[in-house]
């Protein structure tokens, strides 16, 4: 199989809001379409341009509301100061709370880890993240590791930008179908 089709047929919901940190949004959507994967950017509104941390523009493509976890195979938290304000909202928490519990890809890099601690998913799960919220990550119950991924079952983790590639790759072993894993 080639790998622009080693996704094909999974849809991964990709979680934006101003503040979204640029990098962390755009280099897993660009690299799952290109393994084949069908991506949906979710906002508080849909069809709103969202404006990174670094001013790069994102278009959404639904709203977090009109979102049902049955219909993904994936989500990723991407980090900046967005998931500081996407943590309180009570649909984000469903649907990550959703994923988690059905098995589904819960990635999250640098500060998006928050939303995972905020829906209560990471008690006794292996996760990185960025060192300011290291401390959040422990006290969530998580079990933490400065690695630049840490993968965990369906939980895909890492710290920072410079491990976008490592955070990917993590991504595609878990939601690649299992004859296609490493």
């Amino acid at each position: 199989m080639s790998m622009s089709t080693i996704l094909a047929g999974r849809r991964i919901l990709v979680l934006a809001g101003d503040e979204y940190e640029d990098l962390e949004l755009w280099y897993p959507k660009l690299r799952l379409i290109e393994a084949g994967a069908s991506i949906t950017v979710a906002g508080a509104k849909a069809r709103t341009i969202c404006h990174g941390k670094h001013g790069y523009p994102c278009l959404t493509d639904e709203t977090y509301d009109a979102i049902d976890a049955a219909d993904f195979h994936g989500l990723i938290c991407p980090g900046g100061w967005m998931p500081d304000k996407l943590r309180r909202d009570p649909k984000v928490l469903s649907l990550t709370r959703e994923f988690a519990a059905t098995g589904k890809l819960v990635a999250a890099i640098c500060h998006g880890g928050w939303i995972p601690i905020s829906a209560n998913v990471y008690r006794g799960v292996r996760v990185t993240g960025s060192p300011g919220i290291k401390d959040d990550l422990i006290n969530a119950g998580a079990l933490f590791e400065d690695a630049p991924v840490v993968i965990d079952r369906h939980f895909v983790s890492s710290r920072r930008p410079d491990d976008l590639p490592a955070f990917c790759q993590g991504m595609l072993e878990v939601l690649a179908p299992s004859g296609q894993r490493k």
